[in-house]
């Protein structure tokens, strides 16, 4: 008689507390939030297609178990609460101060407590571009910036050379003619800094040129929290190409505190996925051919 009471009250219980663990499993969601920069109506269809790259970064995410990623366009969110419950927040924007978090004191001081609580942070291409200005925030926050000094251009390089560490799991060769931001400004002595990819003109992307070829890395905040930063990706086709794939999702996890299988977090997609996703674009206007200059008749 006592068991079944006690089964009853078990039973009871269990219902009565279903809401709790329901939560506290929901809880565990790990929020990325990817904020697409402004996509400019008038280009070449992939180039600069902040929008694309987020949808994709967005299908990629999802291939792991409790990650919720969340599109958000034009540069920053119109409810800033989006970032209170985020685990990571991710910036695929233009640079040079166009950067929307760089648009006002609040919005900085917005990232400034992003900081402070943790969350991991997250540059794509032309986003490590700060202005002078602004370049000991950008070290504050990144541990490094594309700045006045800095280096940039477009190259074919071939990438085999990978430091061991989470973020390379998985991650096979690519070779690729793609933009790239190098010549960082790096906070001193480089305290907190693993580099990840190499890349220039002159070395391709072997390790030869140290520092000044460094176009991906990760920064160890000194308050624990996480950044990592990639200066590629100029074009959407890139993302067709499985390490380079492999190795930004895998760095968006790291920056999140989420694990990462030994042979890499998921990151399949298709050809066809990846087209789809691309932003429709207004063609640039044709260049008007310079008229011809027409000797004066001396006769």
């Amino acid at each position: 008689m006592n068991f079944v009471r006690f089964v009853f009250v078990f039973a009871v219980c269990l219902f009565d507390c279903g809401p709790i663990f329901a939560q506290s499993s929901k809880a565990s969601v790990c929020k990325i939030v990817l904020v697409a920069g402004e996509t400019a109506k008038v280009d070449t269809v992939g180039h600069h297609d902040y929008i694309a790259g987020c949808k994709c970064l967005e299908s990629l995410l999802r291939q792991t178990e409790n990650i919720e990623p969340i599109v958000v366009l034009d540069g920053w969110p119109k409810d800033e609460s989006l970032f209170d419950t985020a685990t990571a927040v991710v910036f695929y924007t233009d640079g040079g101060g166009k950067q929307a978090f760089l648009e006002s004191e609040e919005r900085i001081a917005k990232i400034d407590s992003l900081v402070d609580r943790g969350v991991g942070l997250v540059l794509i291409h032309q986003a490590v571009d700060f202005p002078k200005a602004s370049e000991s925030l950008g070290k504050r926050w990144f541990g490094g910036v594309y700045s006045e000094g800095s280096g940039r251009g477009h190259w074919p390089s071939s990438h085999v050379d990978f430091p061991n560490h989470e973020i390379s799991r998985g991650v096979e060769p690519w070779k690729v003619n793609d933009g790239w931001l190098n010549k960082i400004h790096f906070v001193d002595g480089m305290k907190g800094i693993t580099p990840l990819v190499w890349s220039s003109k002159e070395y391709a992307g072997s390790r030869a040129g140290l520092v000044n070829d460094i176009v991906a890395w990760i920064y160890e905040r000194p308050d624990g929290g996480r950044s990592f930063s990639f200066t590629g990706l100029d074009a959407h086709s890139a993302w067709s190409l499985d390490g380079m794939r492999q190795l930004v999702v895998n760095g968006v996890l790291w920056s999140a505190r989420q694990p990462i299988r030994s042979e890499g977090a998921a990151s399949k997609i298709e050809s066809a996925a990846l087209d789809a996703m691309l932003t429709p674009r207004e063609p640039k206007p044709a260049a008007v051919p310079k008229a011809k200059k027409v000797a004066p008749d001396t006769k």
